[in-house]
């Protein structure tokens, strides 16, 4: 028995040790968030669980074993080396782009006009948070390989250039606009992050908003769903019902709310609250203050991803926690968007909140990466350090010349 319980202590100590090593403000963001998010589904999706089920507690039991089995992948995650991902870079792209097509047979699932499931049993997968990580881990180590790769049109510009169009084309096609803005931003703000200069940015972005400028006019489907944000209320029983049902909660929540567990919108007039729109009753409960001190949870994530991605041991680690990084923020921003009427309402979740178990997996297993990549920055031996101070030094040199470069244009 004594054993067996030193066995089991000293398990455990080996547990605190690795949590320590990595970066334990990321680490707890994560579980404020995770936990607020399953108290916050349970309140959204009170009434609609039990016009549903029967029961008030359907969600609240599938979101609290979504982050039990997410806290299991975040832990696994942070303690295999982030290295070995490295040999799976073009294995998950290709079973990414596989996934996206299956969306278009018998197998895809179409819930509310879209397109974005595979049924495989009990399960569902959704290919398009799938496609998130292997955008990240191959533009990381696309670019890792060969770190002058971004100063070439040729070799770097315009292959991911390529990337992009396909998994966006694919995406959109669900259809699902934000959640292929969120990939193509991803790989852009990666490409940045390795040297991309700025006019190929600012190039594309101007190509974007003059080609949804123009598909706006068009009168089409994508061309309504565009245009119907800017005034929801003139076709608020159509487009712009989610809209105006988001926009009552938030002004109804006021400054600081009307309390945990007394929004009205989500009393059957708000569509799944506990998804997309949650932000907008987490405004109507707890008020501006609320949605607030939310965001700034976000923004210490998103700047401590950040902190890592610059203390990272090699280029590899660096682009993957900055990944990380884009991947959350462009989420949060796209979501904040959709639920104020800022864009189109498209589907966008927000990370480590609302419903679902495939985007909390992907967003929690992710965070374990960041985690590991920080415990590896923080355990470099004095030879790894020099190596790092040069590689630092090189890309700050690349940097300089980059932008004496472009003085010269």
């Amino acid at each position: 028995m004594k054993k067996r319980s030193r066995t089991k202590l000293s398990e455990e100590l080996s547990i605190l040790k690795r949590l320590r090593q990595c970066d334990f403000t990321v680490l707890l963001l994560v579980v404020i968030l995770v936990i607020f998010g399953v108290v916050m589904v349970f309140s959204a999706s009170y009434y609609n669980s039990i016009n549903y089920s029967g029961t008030p507690y359907t969600y609240l039991k599938k979101q609290l074993f979504f982050a039990l089995t997410g806290a299991a992948l975040m832990y696994a995650t942070s303690v295999v080396d982030y290295h070995l991902y490295r040999r799976f870079d073009w294995i998950l792209l290709i079973l990414s782009l596989v996934l996206l097509v299956l969306l278009f047979t018998p197998l895809g699932v179409t819930t509310n006009g879209a397109t974005r499931w595979l049924r495989v049993g009990p399960l569902s997968i959704m290919p398009g948070e799938i496609a998130k990580v292997a955008a990240i881990l191959f533009t990381a180590s696309f670019f890792a390989d060969e770190p002058n790769r971004v100063l070439s049109l040729k070799r770097g510009v315009l292959p991911m250039a390529g990337l992009m169009a396909l998994l966006g084309i694919l995406i959109i096609k669900q259809p699902n606009l934000s959640t292929a803005l969120t990939v193509v931003g991803i790989i852009a703000g990666m490409m940045f992050l390795s040297g991309l200069q700025w006019r190929y940015l600012i190039g594309a972005f101007g190509l974007g908003a003059g080609g949804l400028l123009i598909l706006s006019q068009t009168g089409t489907y994508w061309g309504d769903r565009l245009t119907s944000f800017t005034d929801p209320f003139k076709d608020a029983q159509g487009d712009g019902f989610q809209a105006v049902q988001s926009l009552l909660a938030l002004g109804t929540g006021g400054l600081f709310g009307l309390g945990l567990g007394k929004s009205v919108q989500k009393n059957l007039y708000l569509p799944e609250p506990q998804n997309d729109f949650i932000l907008a009753i987490i405004g109507e409960e707890l008020g501006l203050v609320g949605v607030l001190i939310l965001m700034l949870v976000f923004v210490l994530l998103v700047w401590r991803c950040s902190m890592v991605a610059i203390n990272a041991p090699d280029q590899f680690g660096m682009l993957l926690a900055g990944g990380v990084a884009l991947m959350i923020g462009i989420q949060v921003v796209l979501n904040v968007a959709v639920v104020t009427s800022s864009m189109p309402p498209t589907g966008i979740a927000l990370p480590f909140v609302s419903y679902g178990g495939n985007a909390l997996w992907i967003f929690m297993g992710m965070a374990g990466v960041v985690l590991n990549i920080s415990r590896q920055s923080r355990t470099l031996n004095p030879e790894q350090k020099k190596k790092k101070q040069n590689r630092v030094q090189r890309v700050r040199e690349r940097e300089r010349e980059r932008r004496e470069r472009e003085s010269l244009i």
